[in-house]
């Protein structure tokens, strides 16, 4: 058990029978009022983003979230398959589950399953990844004065917009958080 006065940025917890980490988290105290900690978390299960407020003092319990390093083999039409890489065992995640982060996988990546108590959780991918250019435009000359963008076909199949010198063949850095075009890998 925990208290709300022990919250910090990246803890896991246990709340009405969800798991959430915590994104941010603020205490507030005024003069009409008891103390509280007012916080933004999302919960691990659904990826949905709650602002919640609990009185100071509250006890929460702590979720244990075991994190694994293992590499992104191959997907089927039901599954993605990842193998741990110390031990060699094999694990499927339905393809439900990755909804966002089968955008940026590529096989043989490493990524981090997230695992709780034997229920898998999900991904944690790196902040960046690098992406090459399968399909773009050719820039076009004119009013460049502002940041001129064209989108830009990946070989994941996600779309992003990318800066005009961006060609066929480019590899890209792509940022995992946002999606958005970083530089040139």
């Amino acid at each position: 058990m925990i208290l709300t006065s022990d919250f910090k940025t990246g803890l896991t917890i246990e709340y009405e029978g969800n798991l959430y980490v915590i994104l941010e988290f603020q205490h507030v105290k005024s003069a009409n009022s008891m103390a509280f900690v007012r916080t933004k978390m999302r919960n691990l299960r659904t990826g949905a983003i709650t602002t919640l407020a609990f009185n100071s003092g509250t006890k929460m319990e702590q979720a244990n979230i075991e994190k694994k390093k293992m590499q992104y083999l191959y997907s089927t039409t039901e599954f993605f398959t990842f193998m741990d890489l110390e031990t060699y065992e094999q694990l499927e995640i339905p393809v439900g589950r990755l909804q966002n982060e089968k955008n940026y996988m590529l096989e043989g990546m490493e990524v981090i399953v997230i695992d709780y108590q034997g229920e898998v959780l999900g991904v944690q991918l790196p902040e960046k990844v690098a992406l090459e250019v399968v399909d773009c435009p050719p820039g076009v000359k004119g009013n460049t004065a502002a940041n001129a963008q064209k989108e830009a076909l990946l070989e994941t199949g996600i779309r992003i917009s990318v800066p005009l010198f961006i060609e066929n063949g480019d590899k890209v850095l792509v940022s995992t958080i946002d999606g958005k075009y970083n530089s040139r890998a």
